[in-house]
């Protein structure tokens, strides 16, 4: 599956939900780079109907540190379309997970563990700028 910029949408932090902690080590890392690119340079791919973060936790946990209005994203079909697979990460402690059971925890108060998740969605993803003057601000966007 292949994007381009028309596919990336600006959506409300608030709307998004993740399934998995994250690495603080790595957020750091990421939340420097973003800084200093002063904007996104990568979309999160997210279900198109609850708002499950199926990747870009960091970049997710960045914009509520940031105090981000609007975050880019690409919406999904993930429980539709056959191409987006998930499967487990070496060493997560589980043997397998289902997009169901991914969608749930997003809905739920409670996280898997870091890098559990494995998903299969894309081989490219559009490079994009979107500055964090923008990401600040309020919108109209709407998932």
């Amino acid at each position: 599956m292949m994007w381009d910029e028309s596919d990336v949408r600006l959506v409300p932090l608030e709307w998004l939900k993740a399934h998995e902690n994250i690495k603080p080590r790595n957020r750091d890392k990421l939340l420097d780079m973003i800084k200093r690119w002063e904007g996104y340079t990568k979309p999160l791919i997210v279900d198109q109907l609850t708002g499950a973060i199926l990747d870009g936790h960091h970049r997710h946990a960045i914009a509520e540190i940031l105090e981000l209005k609007r975050v880019p994203v690409i919406c999904v079909d993930y429980l539709g379309d056959e191409s987006i697979t998930v499967d487990v990460w070496p060493g997560c402690e589980r043997d397998s997970l289902t997009k169901q059971e991914v969608l749930e925890m997003s809905l739920s108060d409670e996280l898997f563990p870091p890098k559990t998740s494995r998903h299969t969605i894309a081989d490219h993803l559009p490079p994009i700028h979107i500055s964090l003057q923008i990401l600040k601000l309020e919108g109209n966007a709407q998932p």
